[in-house]
């Protein structure tokens, strides 16, 4: 039996990253404050768009082969109490092979859909699927 140990793998090329396809790696993800287009860490995300309140639009520095893979978006918040109201859905808006946009939305105490919740803290997404 063979054993293998290494610090790091490179590509043939010898420079670029190993990509990894056919995996159960997440190939993308990010933890991001709800409030700006900024982003405190991620993976394959080149960059973050501010869509609008609740909504964050993120691109993929490489694309996904097809729309199909999953994406979890999750959020953390401030205490719902003093907001008023309820998360009514987080999660994907839409999705394209480079891009993703994720919405977080609440209804407020008085039962009104208010499009967009205020009280996010921090975007939190993970991406599985093939490579491009």
């Amino acid at each position: 039996m063979s054993e293998l140990k290494v610090d790091t793998l490179t590509a043939s090329d010898g420079t670029s990253p190993v990509t990894l396809t056919k995996q159960s790696a997440a190939k993308a993800y990010i933890y991001s404050p709800a409030t700006s287009a900024s982003i405190t860490d991620s993976f394959n995300i080149a960059s973050i768009t501010d869509g609008g309140t609740g909504e964050q639009d993120m691109a993929f520095v490489s694309s996904m082969s097809d729309a199909n893979y999953s994406s979890i978006v999750a959020i953390q918040t401030v205490n719902m109490q003093n907001a008023g109201g309820s998360v009514r859905t987080v999660g994907v808006h839409s999705k394209t092979t480079s891009l993703i946009d994720s919405r977080a939305d609440y209804i407020l105490s008085t039962g009104f859909y208010n499009g967009g919740y205020e009280g996010l803290v921090f975007y939190n997404m993970s991406t599985h699927g093939d490579l491009a």
